[in-house]
């Protein structure tokens, strides 16, 4: 097996075994502690710029399949496991993780203490690193950690979206339990929903296009008040994506001017931009939220949810607007999960409801914002 090398801004060193395409990427390093869902969490865009981490021992077992993408390609800069199967035990596999990777030029780390890596940023909080296969000089690769970009202040959505809208109607897979549509009834009129694309998984546009909505993929980056609302929707729908909320102002203007026209409803960088939008400030996470076993309050039911989540950012406290209402808290750090605009039809989540892979506690969030559609 050929070498690997991880060098983080701070000076550590993780030395074990390459998989996957030969190569030297820059990233921040994260964690993601869910037990499954290693291709959704490769094909979701929200991971670009970053080096992810799988806190599961064993990843690679189940292969890879058409059925699961979550989007065209990987996005994420390097993939690191403590033990990747060679071996492939299940029958919607078409291959395996490592030929997956090589086909689309990752580069991945197996065989380091992935413990250890995971102790030290929790304890350190997120640090750039150089995931290697190619360049080996430990002095080299941490003076190019150290030089390399952080998250903060980045557009990563313009590295990751679609230049052209997109009709979109597939359903969910015949895998899921929900399949066929298991909502409200709806009107003869199906629903037009535009979905403002920052980096969206595809499960929700499935979602969606279950629930009996007319969904239109709608770049993020292109997307103004006037081309929103000359389609004339019945609802807009604010994806998840990479990176800073910050930077996006031409999203934050855009979901200002919307507000109050039509029913909004936003998930994860969604739920970041809509704030910001309404007046907050957000913030960026120690070491962030990533896993398919976060802990949610519903503040308005009092009943937790267990969520999918993979963000390094939030919706701050302090300074909240009035017009907001928190509607959910993550009860690892009681950082905010939900917001409600007082006074105009939008709401947003800082979770992934879609679930894919993960649990499928607040799939109902779908059928609230049909609801509020067909109010």
């Amino acid at each position: 097996m050929a070498q690997a090398k991880l060098a983080l801004e701070d000076g550590k060193i993780f030395e074990g075994t390459s998989f996957g395409a030969a190569n030297c990427v820059e990233g921040e390093v994260c964690f993601n502690t869910s037990l499954t869902g290693y291709q959704e969490i490769l094909t979701d865009p929200s991971y670009r710029g970053q080096i992810v981490t799988m806190t599961y021992p064993q990843i690679g077992n189940y292969g890879v399949n058409r059925e699961d993408l979550e989007s065209s390609r990987p996005h994420l800069a390097g993939f690191i496991v403590r033990e990747l199967s060679r071996q492939v035990s299940n029958f919607r596999a078409d291959g395996n993780l490592d030929e997956y990777l090589q086909q689309h030029g990752v580069v991945g780390l197996a065989g380091i203490d992935t413990r250890a890596l995971v102790r030290h940023i929790r304890s350190q909080g997120a640090l750039r690193g150089v995931l290697s296969s190619t360049e080996m000089d430990n002095e080299r690769l941490v003076a190019q950690a150290r030089g390399s970009l952080g998250l903060v202040g980045r557009d990563l959505v313009r590295e990751v979206v679609s230049l052209k809208s997109a009709h979109w109607t597939e359903g969910l897979s015949r895998w899921n339990d929900l399949a066929p549509h298991s909502g409200p009834a709806l009107p003869e009129k199906r629903p037009r929903v535009i979905a403002l694309d920052f980096g969206m998984k595809w499960n929700i546009a499935r979602h969606l296009h279950q629930q009996g909505c007319d969904v239109t993929i709608v770049p993020g980056t292109l997307a103004t008040v006037e081309s929103v609302l000359g389609e004339r929707p019945d609802g807009v729908f604010l994806s998840n994506g990479p990176g800073d909320p910050e930077p996006l102002a031409y999203a934050i203007e855009t979901i200002r001017g919307l507000l109050g026209k039509v029913p909004i409803f936003g998930i994860c960088l969604g739920h970041q931009l809509l704030g910001l939008a309404c007046g907050a400030r957000t913030f960026k996470l120690k070491f962030g939220h990533r896993g398919a076993n976060q802990p949610v309050l519903n503040l308005e039911t009092g009943l937790v949810e267990i969520t999918a989540q993979n963000h390094g950012f939030a919706v701050a406290d302090e300074g909240l607007p009035d017009s907001l209402v928190v509607t959910h808290r993550n009860l690892n750090d009681n950082t905010i999960a939900g917001l409600r605009h007082r006074t105009h039809p939008a709401f947003s989540v800082q979770y992934h409801p879609e679930s894919s892979a993960g649990p499928h506690d607040s799939h109902y969030l779908f059928s609230t914002f049909v609801s509020q559609i067909s109010a």
